[in-house]
């Protein structure tokens, strides 16, 4: 093996570790476990999109909607100003990662 060869190898493995860790995220890991969305790509497209919108604390709450999506209706439904406060920045986030996400 060659040195261009063997340094070209390792800046594969490096960027593919980059990428990995950049889309790893609550949104993300959720997306994947959920299984709806299917590819590790399109999740991790939306955890960009929610490293751009989100918080982290806002990143959670939205990761547990993938697990239990009646606790998202919950939330739209509420009377607290805090979860109606959530819910414009959750829609900013989905809206977003609809239009930017899509394949």
């Amino acid at each position: 093996m060659t040195f261009k060869t063997t340094l070209g190898i390792c800046a594969f493995a490096g960027a593919m570790t980059l990428a990995t860790s950049v889309s790893a995220g609550p949104v993300s890991n959720a997306c994947m476990k959920a299984g709806r969305a299917g590819s590790l790509a399109l999740c991790g497209c939306i955890q960009k999109v929610a490293d751009m919108t989100l918080s982290n604390r806002d990143q959670r709450r939205a990761a547990s909607f993938f697990q239990d999506p009646d606790r998202a209706q919950e939330v739209r439904m509420s009377d607290r100003q805090s979860d109606s406060d959530f819910w414009d920045r959750y829609k900013n986030f989905a809206s977003t990662a609809e239009s930017y996400c899509s394949e």
